[in-house]
């Protein structure tokens, strides 16, 4: 079910200069064929690899890279939400918090849980669908000591990273990113990293509010083997794509 990336879906990214001194290998969790594939190799993926089902750009989201400045991520961990989920906010309709899940795929979707976590959401699918992924975790690739200031925490731990509230503090992003274009140069970025070897499936966390089928449809994807994966890591078990 789930493809491979195609480079003709990507544009080159230009180059960053790191401002932080902590640089990061990247986590030894993903395939061999796919190991030499350094962040300083990865272009910034073009609309095309979001505009898909949100169950198929899940997995596809994971390994590859968020950057934000000096601030580069892994994405570790994801959750899909789709048209017709009690517990994806479109089910609200088009609101003025609600619109950016309803744009085209390849755009961020960023609110606030419980008034205080930046939640961080990739639009999957066309223009009007009303679906999105959830960033989960992360496991830092470069700009340790910014990641630190912003979460307020002095490790190097999976805890810095592991929730999509510390996801989206680490960044450094607000709701003001809502509609932000993943795929444009500069900002906010999402560029292509390796493939994992294995990946782990379970049931969606915190959505005890949605109808049973919902609940219980296995949604959630990680990194096999990766330490940087939000608890309950129990409920995950691997699956063969």
């Amino acid at each position: 079910m789930i493809s491979k990336t195609d480079h003709n879906d990507a544009i080159e990214a230009p180059s960053v200069k790191a401002k932080s001194k902590a640089q990061f290998q990247q986590p030894q969790l993903l395939s061999k064929a796919n190991s030499q594939l350094s962040f300083h190799e990865s272009m910034i993926l073009g609309p095309d690899f979001f505009q898909v089902d949100a169950l198929v750009l899940a997995p596809r989201l994971l390994g590859k890279f968020l950057r934000r400045d000096e601030v580069v991520l892994q994405i570790t961990e994801v959750e899909a939400y789709r048209p017709n989920d009690t517990a994806c906010h479109g089910r609200f309709g088009i609101t003025a918090r609600t619109a950016p899940v309803f744009g085209p795929g390849g755009h961020a979707y960023v609110y606030l849980c419980y008034g205080l976590h930046t939640m961080l959401n990739v639009v999957a699918d066309k223009e009007g669908v009303g679906a999105a992924v959830l960033i989960r975790s992360c496991a830092p690739i470069r700009g340790l000591e910014t990641i630190q200031q912003r979460r307020g925490q002095n490790t190097e731990k999976p805890v810095l990273l592991t929730g999509p509230g510390k996801v989206g503090q680490a960044l450094g992003i607000s709701t003001e990113w809502s509609n932000h274009p993943l795929f444009t140069p500069g900002g906010l970025e999402i560029l292509d990293g390796p493939e994992p070897e294995k990946i782990l499936i379970g049931p969606r966390v915190g959505i005890e509010y949605a109808s049973p089928e919902h609940v219980s449809a296995l949604w959630r994807f990680a990194v096999a083997g990766c330490p940087w994966i939000r608890k309950p890591s129990k409920t995950l078990f691997f699956r063969e794509f």
